[in-house]
């Protein structure tokens, strides 16, 4: 599943924590799925890789879901 999020004049498309990855290749967070950013993902886990068919995981050291966006 995925998610279309506005952002500024581009659109985006972003995925929940427990979606499917559609495309292998790294993607980045952009918020927890209750609407905050904090506590902040650790560094390493700001940007994570998935191969496609790979579940989006929650953010570990917070244990959050999260959206996150394909950045190539």
């Amino acid at each position: 599943m995925y998610h279309k999020s506005k952002s500024g004049k581009q659109e985006d498309l972003v995925y929940k924590t427990g979606s499917i990855a559609l495309y292998t290749g790294n993607y980045e967070f952009v918020e927890y799925v209750d609407g905050t950013t904090w506590p902040a993902p650790t560094w390493n886990e700001r940007k994570i890789p998935l191969d496609r068919g790979d579940v989006f995981p929650p953010v570990k050291s917070t244990n959050k879901a999260a959206w996150w966006r394909y950045i190539g």
